[in-house]
């Protein structure tokens, strides 16, 4: 499969983590706002992914978008990042428990695929693992199948991608972090990204990074552009090449998110901006 380039993605990504019992409400408010991207996972610890279907299904009865109007993306947890309430079975293979968790997925969001499956963290820390090849092969197969259109991988290190790329294996389309600004916004990860052609995807650019959202520089580049602190850091990350998570749950702030993607920054200013934490 080909690159999607970030001019021809979501310009945002509606995360619904942490969301619970509001998750079908939630979905249906970001869709209503204008969110065309929703990023979960089959992660009951964490997401409720049905409720992200029914989000979906009631945006679709009201007309508000079709399917083909989104782009879905979800996730495959190891057993290890999940509670007692498995989208699989927990004593089968690792490559049948991916298809049971996509095969779960579908049948949340009420769809014959999702637009990108993303393994939700790799095995463990220190490198990219014979767990995490066996895994991104059984994604490979799945995406071949038409079950998914696209791959990422999430919660990595430089290492871990360093140590994929060293085995051959098919690179991601996608790489999602938590992006952090005293990390020079995960400089290293985005440079690697940057040169293999993968999209970054960044969560947590505000809740991670209040000081930065109180500096000075960042309070007085969003009074002069009659924004907020938040909404100048999402077009930054935007400048940068990230691409944007928001998990919000104010209607307000949604059309806020979505509005900063026509705020006009200067690159000195997004350098600027870049250089704060790290």
């Amino acid at each position: 499969m080909g690159r999607m380039p970030l001019e021809s993605s979501p310009t945002f990504l509606y995360g619904t983590a942490w969301k619970q019992e509001r998750t079908a409400a939630l979905t249906e408010l970001a869709l209503r706002a204008g969110f065309r991207g929703i990023d979960t996972a089959n992660q009951r610890r964490h997401y409720f992914e049905a409720g992200v279907g029914e989000g979906l299904a009631a945006a679709y009865r009201s007309g508000i978008v079709t399917r083909a109007d989104l782009f879905l993306q979800t996730k495959f947890t190891y057993q290890r990042g999940q509670d007692h309430r498995l989208p699989y079975d927990p004593t089968a293979p690792l490559t049948v428990q991916v298809m049971q968790s996509l095969a779960s997925s579908l049948e949340h969001l009420s769809t014959d695929h999702v637009d990108s499956f993303v393994l939700h963290g790799p095995w463990w820390g220190k490198g990219w693992s014979e767990e995490d090849s066996g895994v991104w092969e059984a994604m490979r197969k799945l995406r071949d199948a038409g079950r998914t259109r696209l791959l990422g991988v999430s919660n990595v290190s430089l290492q871990h991608l360093r140590d994929m790329e060293a085995t051959g294996a098919e690179l991601p389309t996608f790489v999602q972090n938590r992006c952090l600004a005293s990390l020079g916004w995960d400089r290293h990860v985005r440079q690697f990204c940057i040169v293999r052609k993968i999209l970054y995807q960044g969560f947590s650019l505000l809740t991670a990074n209040r000081e930065v959202l109180q500096h000075p520089l960042v309070i007085d580049l969003a009074t002069r552009l009659s924004a907020t602190s938040a909404q100048v850091v999402f077009r930054f990350a935007r400048a940068i090449g990230i691409l944007p998570l928001t998990g919000t749950s104010s209607a307000e702030h949604m059309r806020q998110d979505l509005a900063s993607i026509d705020l006009s920054i200067s690159p000195q200013l997004v350098e600027a901006i870049e250089m704060i934490a790290g």
